[in-house]
């Protein structure tokens, strides 16, 4: 490509907000209609109440939407932020940004958690938070430069579509000597052919000399972004040093840092080897234990996982430091160069793949029936290039292969693709044709939810059969993991506030395999508890795996060790070290309490919010089909008999699975009322006023909103 082009259509100069104990005070709105260009401190109320990251996007978004806001409204609003701790280099998994915006898959607020460099840049620019509302008339690139201290406004013509290209053009365009300064986050042309279109948040690789990218997948914000007609955000800064945060006790910091970080270098390769294969050590230990999604979830494993695994991945990821943040000792985002995909616009061209991660290569994989470790790598890079979220393409891919295999769409549907389990080619396809908005790809694009729609108006497909097969809730698709036989998980995914995503409770090992929480009550006050922590991470700007993917050695000796209490504590001595504000393990739930509940609230607003809502697809409780059940008879079969105390010699196995299924199904139901009562809220759902009080969140309209909703 040629020379770049750029039209300025608005710049500003501004005075650089210095950071202190992790904050500027400052927030930033681009209003894209008026091309405003906005400037507001951040009121201390707020900072006590919210903390930052999610806290801030939220309160910014429950100020710019009402009730009726649809996702393609212009004031429905992208929101960025990190945190007070974001941004600390050599702190494991100090580098993530926290986006949110009202879903096209849900209608709800969505966020999603993703490193790189942009959320740490964007703060250090001098912006705790950033808020991008309105609609461009043209392609537009947001340019905030916290070195030259000036926020510009460019119309784009011309530029690539897909994701690598841009960035890396972008990237070299702001700053040509020092790359490394420039964040990138963009999407791709998917994200406007689909309702599941993902952000792409980019760092300069500097030992390979390159653009890297991670995602901030879910929900569908990067269709959002290209509704806008949001090209880029881009973000440039300076020299950054564990002192740039301007801790509070700095002496503090370094010693929590350097206990934190020498502990991941020393037990990372005697336990999960991330450092070296990443996330993908989880695929044979899902396999394992029945957990990993195969053919729509169907199953939990497969003998031919194994070559779709670690043992695969670590001799293809190139070797070096794979940090999505300075100094970040888990170094967990590997990559393969050098791929040669064989479909598509890069069909024979050599390309360097980001990932993939477990939650690719299951959905995208073992879902699909597919085993092939290099075609996963092909639809990661698509997916990435694109701007498409691999987890709702996985699972909506899943759900469709399973209605093809059932006759519920056939060939005279699909534009004459055999969709099969394991059509490699034809899942490439239908990748391809998402991306361009273009036959039966387009209406995959639209979501597990909107297709069975589609499929039970214009196809005649049984619509009672698709709810029990289609992933999804809350209008998301499912993430990876099989919950079948762990309830504790199924309220984690049914009881999440944008959807299934395991980021706010994941469950499955306590509850299935050491059987933590034996009764409801244990399983409510685990469905406290680690939402609620989980939630802090994403207020810091923090990664949560360095918190309990990687553990103590003496971790098993204590008291709760799902907890990880040791590096609880290590969190709360941070949060202190940083902001000044004296804090202990308890305090880090309180926090996260203030804002879990307020997006429920939130969640209410816009027409959720309740019972109702915290549905599961049946796959997601026990077997739909005979087939199903009989795969893992012995266990049902037990089941019925010592658990529910069943005499099954004569029943059928179709009569096996309704009886099952009427029993699960109760069981959820009780687990939600046992859930509701530890969380402070009502019997459909919704907090009370005595918990909003309490938690310092009861501001008139969330007052008004809650009596009209039957709270008292």
């Amino acid at each position: 490509m040629g020379r770049l082009h750029l039209k300025e259509i608005k710049s500003i100069s501004y005075e650089h907000a210095d950071v202190k104990k992790g904050y500027t005070d400052q927030s930033l709105r681009i209003n894209l209609d008026a091309t405003d260009i906005i400037i507001t401190p951040i009121e201390e109320k707020v900072k006590k109440t919210f903390i930052g990251g999610k806290g801030y996007d939220l309160w910014m978004m429950w100020n710019a939407v009402s009730g009726s806001t649809k996702w393609n409204d212009p004031e429905n609003a992208i929101c960025i932020s990190s945190g007070p701790l974001g941004g600390t280099p050599g702190y494991p998994g100090g580098g993530k940004s926290i986006v949110t915006s009202i879903s096209p898959l849900t209608g709800a607020p969505i966020d999603s958690n993703v490193g790189g460099y942009f959320g740490p840049y964007k703060k250090f620019s001098g912006f705790d938070v950033i808020q991008v509302d309105g609609k461009a008339k043209k392609d537009t690139i947001i340019f905030i430069d916290g070195i030259e201290n000036t926020i510009t406004l460019f119309e784009s013509e011309n530029l690539p579509t897909d994701a690598y290209e841009l960035s890396d053009i972008l990237t070299r365009h702001f700053d040509k000597d020092k790359p490394i300064n420039v964040s990138v986050v963009t999407t791709g042309p998917g994200a406007a052919n689909t309702f599941f279109g993902c952000l792409n948040f980019s760092w300069w690789d500097a030992g390979r000399k390159r653009v890297r990218y991670k995602q901030a997948g879910r929900g569908g914000i990067g269709t959002v972004f290209a509704d806008k007609k949001i090209k880029a955000i881009v973000a440039r800064c300076g020299t950054i040093s564990m002192k740039t945060n301007n801790p509070a006790d700095f002496e503090g910091l370094k010693r929590v840092t350097k206990t934190h970080a020498k502990e991941i270098h020393d037990l990372d390769p005697k336990q999960n080897r991330m450092s070296l294969v990443g996330t993908t050590h989880l695929v044979p230990i899902m396999n394992d234990h029945d957990c990993l999604p195969v053919h729509n979830f169907k199953f939990g494993s497969h003998p031919e996982s194994r070559v779709i695994g670690e043992e695969t991945y670590e001799h293809l990821f190139d070797k070096g430091f794979d940090g999505c943040w300075k100094g970040c000792t888990v170094a967990c985002s590997h990559g393969v160069k050098d791929f040669s995909p064989v479909t598509g616009p890069y069909r024979g061209q050599t390309v360097f793949v980001d990932g993939p991660e477990y939650e690719t290569i299951a959905g995208c994989g073992a879902n699909l029936g597919i085993f092939d470790a290099h075609t996963i790598l092909e639809i990661n890079f698509y997916c990435d290039a694109y701007g498409l979220d691999t987890i709702s393409v996985g699972t909506s891919l899943g759900f469709v292969m399973e209605c093809f295999e059932n006759n519920l769409i056939t060939t005279k549907h699909t534009g004459g693709m055999a969709l099969n389990f394991g059509n490699r080619f034809n899942a490439l396809t239908l990748i391809h044709q998402m991306a361009t908005g273009e036959g039966f790809g387009a209406i995959i694009g639209k979501g597990v939810r909107r297709m069975k729609a589609i499929f039970a108006q214009e196809f005649g497909a049984d619509m009672a059969f698709m709810q029990d097969i289609g992933m999804e809730s809350k209008g998301l698709e499912f993430s990876e993991y099989i919950t079948k036989e762990s309830l504790a998980q199924q309220g984690g995914y049914g009881l999440a506030l944008k959807g299934p995503q395991h980021d706010e409770a994941w469950l499955i090992f306590l509850d299935m395999v050491h059987n933590f929480m034996p009764t409801f009550e244990n399983k409510a006050e685990a469905l406290h508890w680690f939402p609620m922590f989980r939630t802090w991470f994403g207020l810091c700007g923090l990664c949560k795996l360095p918190w309990n993917d990687i553990v103590p050695e003496d971790n098993k000796t204590m008291p709760e060790p799902a907890k990880v209490a040791k590096h609880v504590g290590w969190y709360a001595d941070f949060f202190s070290a940083v902001t000044g504000r004296k804090t202990g393990p308890d305090d880090l739930i309180s926090m996260s309490e203030s804002v879990y509940n307020f997006q429920r609230v939130f969640n209410l607003k816009m027409g959720f919010g309740t019972r109702e809502y915290d549905t599961l697809p049946y796959r997601a409780m026990g077997p739909v089909t005979v087939e199903e059940y009989e795969s893992r008879q012995e266990r049902y079969d037990k089941q019925l008999k010592e658990k529910y105390g069943l005499q099954i010699t004569d029943m059928s196995a179709k009569e096996k699975v309704a009886v099952l299924r009427q029993k699960r199904e109760e069981q959820y139901e009780l687990l939600k009322d046992a859930v509701y009562e530890r969380r402070g809220w009502n019997n459909n759902g919704i907090p009370t006023l005595e918990t909003i009080q309490r938690l310092g969140i009861d501001f008139p309209d969330v007052v008004e909103l809650l009596k009209k909703n039957g709270a008292t």
